[in-house]
């Protein structure tokens, strides 16, 4: 182990096969925190509505850049949420690609990784989209566009991925990031 310990959002986006998933938000908070590099610690960006939650863990993959210039976010499936700033080892299962409003007008993309943490036993037997219970992405979709209207935004999916079209979109945010 060295003796100074990398910065969360530079550690690796994977440590061999499984994916490195950055806990920002706890599944049920109604706190919305982000990981910024210059404090080196988690902020509190906002706080919802009285009846509104995280669905799930929600957090980022370290050593990635998404074309909204921020980490790429990822919803991961646990059995109980996660504190925030755990690091869980985990597996991609897909994607939901969208893109999203901003106040000015321009649309960016902004995609949803969907990742299932390896000690998950509720969730073992999820390798794809499929595997999920019926109505599942819809309500994790329907919860991001409340959470973006709130803000003023917009939030369109414009597609669901399988595994591999989620392990090229961390691919190639590994490579921007490296840019």
């Amino acid at each position: 182990m060295s003796a100074h310990p990398q910065p969360l959002h530079r550690l690796s986006a994977f440590t061999g096969d499984a994916l490195n998933i950055v806990v920002e938000t706890p599944k049920g908070s109604r706190n919305k925190y982000s990981f910024e590099p210059e404090l080196g610690a988690l902020l509190l960006k906002k706080v919802l509505p009285e009846g509104l939650s995280f669905p799930y863990d929600f957090g980022m993959i370290p050593s990635t850049k998404g074309e909204d210039g921020d980490p790429l976010d990822v919803l991961l499936l646990l059995d109980a949420p996660a504190v925030a700033g755990c690091v869980v080892a985990g597996r991609l299962v897909g994607v939901i690609e969208a893109e999203q409003r901003e106040r000015d007008g321009t649309w960016e993309r902004n995609d949803r990784l969907i990742a299932v943490a390896e000690h998950a036993p509720t969730h073992a037997h999820v390798h794809a989209l499929s595997d999920l219970r019926p109505g599942m992405l819809e309500e994790v979709e329907a919860f991001f566009a409340q959470y973006n209207a709130l803000s003023g935004r917009e939030f369109r999916p414009l597609r669901r991925g399988d595994a591999e079209a989620a392990r090229a979109l961390v691919r190639n945010g590994m490579a921007a990031c490296a840019a």
